[in-house]
């Protein structure tokens, strides 16, 4: 994919021999950005979204609010809009980092509907933290794309992150009603569709704002509707490979952009590729296939055309659960 710097790029950017920048976005309010930097990565900036980082490798030096800050692999940082900063190594090893930069009136939505109630933007004061919550949103964000529906969910897990990370913000009053009727049209929603799902249709399903719908989703059904959305076009193109269909044309018909997309998500859910699913269910089905024949035999030529390989009782399960 091309880098494509945008409100929330990296002005006064500076490129040396060995450093290199890959981003994606900003689309819906969200922009990925994974970078490596052998120096100086870039000159003091500002830009105007949250900027929530994990350090990857080496380390990450910044000045930022008037104080040297440096962040280690695992840990988090939080920028917060329109504040000065630089980034370069600590080291003489460089630093690689991904960030997820995402526009304030997002994650706004977002923080009132976990909180239910009207809040300030919120501002995590230890700019660098071990954070495991915002690290799996940022983790979620970059394996999922930028779908809609994705969006949201990465978008209400780093709201949730903030909030954790800003005591002004924590609060036990975390919305805890769940619109059952809103739930359930929307779940027979995703269950009817095989493409991607935009996040104004949900809200016209549902009644509910997109954060408000992804907060009581998770909580009725255990995880967001993207994820669910994901999972049911999955099953459609699994039921598409094990007949044989050609992987093309079933990565096509489940809202997938081509094969290779395809491929890259199936295999990172059920570890294996599209491909190989078709190859042992094709090996499992010709199995089948011969055992019935030989069962029909009679049983003194069953009993000499046989293979020694194959038990005279086969586990059922072996031949007809795959």
């Amino acid at each position: 994919m091309a880098p494509s710097l945008g409100r929330s790029g990296l002005e006064g950017l500076e490129r040396s021999c060995g450093d290199w920048v890959r981003s994606m976005g900003p689309v819906g309010g969200v922009e990925l950005l994974q970078a490596w930097f052998g120096g100086r990565g870039f000159a003091p900036h500002r830009h105007d979204t949250y900027g929530i980082a994990v350090t990857d490798l080496g380390v990450q030096t910044f000045d930022y609010r008037g104080n040297l800050e440096r962040s280690l692999p695992g840990q988090v940082t939080v920028l917060h809009p329109d504040e000065l900063h630089d980034g370069r190594a600590g080291t003489d090893g460089g630093f690689g980092y991904h960030i997820v930069y995402v526009a304030p009136e997002r994650i706004g939505a977002a923080v009132r509907a976990i909180t239910g109630r009207p809040t300030p933007l919120p501002f995590v004061r230890e700019p660098v933290a071990l954070n495991p919550l915002l690290a799996q949103a940022v983790a979620e964000a970059f394996s999922s794309g930028l779908e809609p529906l994705a969006r949201d969910a990465v978008i209400l897990r780093l709201a949730e992150g903030i909030i954790a990370a800003d005591c002004s913000l924590r609060t036990s009053r975390y919305g805890s009603r769940l619109d059952v009727a809103a739930l359930t049209r929307t779940r027979d929603f995703l269950d009817s569709r095989r493409s991607v799902v935009r996040s104004a249709e949900l809200e016209s399903v549902s009644g509910l704002s997109r954060y408000d719908l992804a907060r009581q989703f998770r909580a009725a059904y255990g995880t967001s509707p993207y994820r669910y959305s994901l999972l049911r076009r999955l099953d459609f193109a699994r039921n598409g490979v094990r007949r044989g269909e050609r992987i093309v044309d079933v990565a096509l018909a489940a809202g997938f952009a081509d094969q290779a997309h395809l491929t890259r998500v199936f295999a990172s859910t059920y570890g294996v590729t599209p491909g190989r699913y078709a190859a042992l269910h094709a090996r499992a089905s010709a199995r089948n296939e011969f055992v019935t024949a030989l069962q029909r035999m009679p049983p003194r030529v069953r009993s000499r055309g046989e293979p020694a390989c194959l038990p005279h009782k086969a586990h059922p399960y072996l031949l007809t659960a795959i």
